[in-house]
């Protein structure tokens, strides 16, 4: 098996940001496309769990588009062999009571149509 082949490795670091900006400007559309389309998808949330593109979609779409903004102070891509791969992430986010502290896990995989998230899950810290 082929751990962090550069080129795959790459397309996962260059596709990423792209999620990082669509998140926090609530570009649902993006958001979606990113997410495979398929009732398989899966998104466990700080409060929620989302079955199926529709569930996300929906989820999305109802979200308030206040306070995303948030500061990424650990990230990391894994890749194995070429059409799979793991993006982990620690983060931090400022309200007006304190700092929330999260954790992000997303598993990439290449379909047909690219890359696309088919399972990912959010968390708070306490």
């Amino acid at each position: 098996m082929l751990i962090n082949d550069p080129k795959t490795h790459g397309e996962l670091t260059e596709l990423y940001p792209q999620y990082e900006t669509a998140l926090v400007e609530n570009d649902v559309e993006t958001l979606t496309r990113m997410f495979w389309a398929s009732p398989h998808a899966m998104r466990f949330g700080a409060t929620e769990n989302l079955y199926g593109i529709e569930e996300i979609e929906a989820f999305r779409k109802a979200r308030a588009a206040v306070g995303l903004a948030r500061k990424v102070t650990r990230l990391e891509i894994v890749t194995f062999d070429t059409d799979y791969g793991s993006i982990m992430l620690e983060f931090e986010r400022e309200t007006a009571a304190k700092v929330v502290r999260g954790r992000q896990s997303q598993v990439w995989v290449r379909l047909p149509e690219g890359w696309r998230i088919v399972a990912a899950h959010v968390s708070l810290l306490p």
